[in-house]
């Protein structure tokens, strides 16, 4: 990642990206809760990729270096916590499940920042059970390092609708379809097939938030038709693109 900044408090406030903004690699002696009211945000580390739409957050633990992208306009909603607030025990990036009741939570203790009122105190414990209780969801798109993957998942970064099998990608740079589905296993924790529809629907969030069409959408990013995407996307989200949309 590029030079890195050092801001020792991870802010509590709101802001706004334009489409495409980014906010470059840095890191805090906090930790911090991201939540896009709208559009999607992506937090990227040396790891790996975590993106989250309105029914998400990211969890970034103090230290961590990270960077932002957000894709269409997106309302930030930025909640740092003392290094010595772990509500979640987690060191290491993650995406949470955001119900309604933890959204509208984030969303006050944001537009409020420092409110060290009882009624603050209040909420700001509330806001720590539910963060606690909150669903952890695999969202994230590992980064891999071995060369043999990284040939590879280079391909479908490139073009997420390749059809092209893990034997068939093999033949395409030089390695076999069980040293690579070894790799994606061993180094990236889960299989190629998961790894490339995390990798789709991180791009059909993305293509989504440009309002591009949900048909089109479904073939730029691989599936057969419009109801495959919709059926994978429901099952990833909980709803339809459609509704996400809305």
């Amino acid at each position: 990642m590029p030079q890195t900044r050092h801001l020792p408090h991870a802010p509590t406030r709101t802001q706004v990206l334009a489409a495409g903004e980014r906010i470059d690699a840095h890191r805090h002696d906090d930790h911090q809760i991201v939540y896009a009211r709208s559009g999607v945000l992506a937090v990227t580390t040396d790891a790996g990729t975590w993106f989250a739409p309105g029914t998400r957050a990211i969890w970034v633990p103090a230290g961590r270096v990270h960077a932002h992208l957000a894709t269409g306009r997106t309302d930030l909603h930025l909640l740092g916590l003392p290094a010595d607030t772990n509500p979640l025990g987690l060191d290491e990036p993650a995406v949470l499940t955001v119900n309604p009741l933890l959204r509208e939570l984030i969303l006050a203790a944001t537009r409020s920042p420092g409110d060290d009122s009882a009624e603050g105190r209040r909420l700001r414990a509330v806001l720590l059970d539910q963060l606690r209780a909150a669903p952890r969801e695999p969202a994230q798109l590992p980064t891999p390092s071995d060369p043999r993957l990284v040939a590879v998942c280079e391909l479908l970064h490139a073009d997420c609708a390749d059809q092209r099998t893990l034997a068939q990608l093999g033949a395409a740079t030089g390695t076999s379809e069980r040293t690579l589905s070894r790799l994606f296993a061993g180094e990236l924790g889960m299989s190629f097939t998961r790894w490339r529809t995390q990798l789709r629907l991180y791009h059909a969030l993305r293509l989504l938030a440009e309002d591009v069409p949900v048909t089109t959408v479904a073939h730029r990013c691989g599936w057969s038709s419009a109801s495959a995407f919709i059926d994978v996307f429901r099952r990833a989200y909980g709803h339809t693109p459609g509704a996400h949309r809305r």
